[in-house]
């Protein structure tokens, strides 16, 4: 992240450094001080400057309901409650959310993307590509949630010894599965096909799971010897779980949403303490990327 001084900056906006200093002065625009200097993040200003762009009545485009989309995750909609902000929250998978921003029916969008690279590893910024190839989203601004630890959920006491994708291939374990479109699916894609293999040589549970919660539920019940879901959703669920990956799981929007005052509210809140707490309780979440922004068109 880029940072301008206060000369720096007002240069940028074409202001003089006694307005800035007004605008800093009512919280105006976005800064942070260090050790007694303020500092601008020049990507922060690029949004703060689009957001009140003005725009002739033919060009006005609708504004997204208050709603996050796209994948499901515990301690998003824990916070989603908690910060205030008075956002919802549409389950669909990473795709299908994206789908939805770019069509403007929602404000933003949970997304943890996977792909391999062209050395057969996995992608490290999966969700970047995800956005820069999205059509009609030229304006797009990926903010990091968290990372977050994937792997095989399993019963309790992991009956059939599993410790990888090797076994569950080689031992034939009834393996349930999410929808298409899902980041979780597509890990699942990613892993196999690293493996040499696909979903046709697993013995698939047809039925998909909606979300990682579901999914746990279908291998709690019995229904299922293992599936791919987070560390937090197989503790919540009571079971066992063998690590797979670590994964970026970000919020996208378009640039104008960034600063609308229900993102602003979440945005603020990941910086808190009790964010971090809880992802300590809820177990197999990094928080230190929160609020970081990881990408900007």
């Amino acid at each position: 992240m880029e940072f301008l001084t206060t000369s720096e900056a007002a240069d940028y906006l074409r202001l003089g450094e006694r307005k800035l200093y007004e605008l800093v002065t009512n919280g105006a625009i976005p800064c942070t001080k260090v050790t007694g200097k303020w500092l601008f993040p020049r990507h922060e200003l690029d949004l703060w400057v689009l957001s009140g762009m003005a725009r002739p009545a033919g060009m006005l485009m609708a504004e997204p309901p208050p709603v996050v989309g796209g994948s499901q995750d515990e301690l998003l909609d824990w916070s989603l409650r908690e910060s205030g902000s008075g956002l919802g929250s549409m389950t669909e998978g990473s795709a299908r959310g994206l789908e939805r921003l770019q069509r403007n029916e929602v404000m933003a969008v949970a997304v943890h993307f996977h792909s391999l690279d062209p050395e057969g590893n996995l992608a490290s910024d999966a969700s970047v590509t995800a956005l820069r190839d999205a059509p009609d989203l030229h304006d797009a601004v990926l903010v990091a949630f968290v990372r977050r630890e994937q792997g095989l959920v399993l019963p309790p006491g992991n009956p059939k010894r599993l410790r990888g994708l090797s076994d569950v291939l080689a031992l034939g374990a009834r393996m349930a599965m999410r929808q298409q479109g899902t980041g979780a699916q597509m890990l699942l894609d990613v892993l196999l096909t690293r493996a040499g293999a696909s979903t046709r040589d697993l013995r698939r549970v047809e039925t998909p799971a909606l979300t990682g919660p579901d999914l746990a539920e279908m291998v709690r019940a019995g229904q299922a010897d293992c599936g791919v879901a987070t560390r937090a959703a197989a503790r919540s669920a009571g079971l066992d779980f063998v690590p797979l990956v670590w994964e970026n799981f970000d919020l996208a929007m378009r640039q104008r949403s960034y600063f609308r005052p229900a993102m602003q509210a979440l945005i603020r809140f990941l910086s808190e303490r009790r964010l971090r707490q809880r992802a300590e309780e809820l177990t197999g979440y990094d928080p230190s990327p929160a609020g970081q922004i990881r990408f900007a068109a």
